[in-house]
């Protein structure tokens, strides 16, 4: 999987790509990421790349200019990836997008700063827009950070064992069960008598029952069968 990110601040790229899963990911070929910086594509000598607002207003606009000269130098006039802007007006992302984004070879993102951008890039350039949440960040790059793990993860032998994403909370649409490793007692609390049984159909019925218990008492709004009203356990 190839994946474009342009930016100003291409450096705070630099630890996250290189630790942990990610890391190993891109040392073992399965994730190929590609860093651009915005500045490098401004039109003036100055390496200008964003200007006061029309009408007035606080803050700086990102310019259209650097933006669509580094999109179709890096991916040509006719992408045929999807271009997503990083910005607290799109849409939330969330699990079944990471499965989307999963299944495609190459997807670029943009990173936002400042007071946002020239309108024109959301109407001429990005495909999509996406947001991590209800709340203003410096920038789009850690977003887009969050975005290309949650992606990542999902691609085929980058997670020690194939099992491990399909577990996680939120993939079923249900939050992930309780879990416990050694020692069994700790403190005088007990491991549960059903994980240390040995009967696999008894501990995958029991963790279907906590995920669901525990989805319709923390996020109602995702359990499959009980309003969003309802708070019950």
């Amino acid at each position: 999987m190839i994946i474009e990110i342009f930016t100003l601040f291409p450096e705070m790229f630099n630890v996250p790509l290189q630790a942990s899963i990610l890391g190993r990911a891109i040392e073992r070929g399965l994730l190929q990421i590609n860093l651009h910086n915005i500045r490098d594509y401004a039109i003036d000598r100055h390496s200008t790349v964003d200007d006061y607002a029309y009408g007035g207003g606080p803050g700086m606009v990102l310019k259209p200019e650097p933006l669509f000269q580094a999109v179709d130098s890096v991916l040509g006039k006719n992408p045929k990836c999807p271009i997503v802007l990083l910005t607290p007006q799109g849409n939330v992302f969330k699990q079944s997008i990471a499965v989307r984004f999963s299944k495609m070879d190459k997807i670029a993102f943009i990173c936002g700063h400042y007071e946002g951008f020239d309108e024109r890039i959301r109407e001429h350039l990005a495909t999509e827009e996406l947001s991590i949440g209800d709340y203003v960040l410096t920038g789009g790059e850690l977003p887009a950070m969050v975005v290309v793990d949650a992606v990542a993860r999902l691609k085929e032998g980058v997670l020690g064992s194939e099992e491990s994403a399909s577990t996680d909370s939120h993939f079923s649409g249900l939050l992930q069960y309780p879990q416990y490793t050694r020692p069994p007692d700790f403190r005088g609390w007990k491991v549960p008598e059903i994980l240390l049984s040995g009967n696999h159909g008894a501990v995958a019925k029991w963790r279907q029952e906590q995920s669901l218990k525990r989805t319709l008492k923390r996020r109602p709004d995702l359990h499959p069968e009980r309003p969003s009203s309802d708070k019950s356990d």
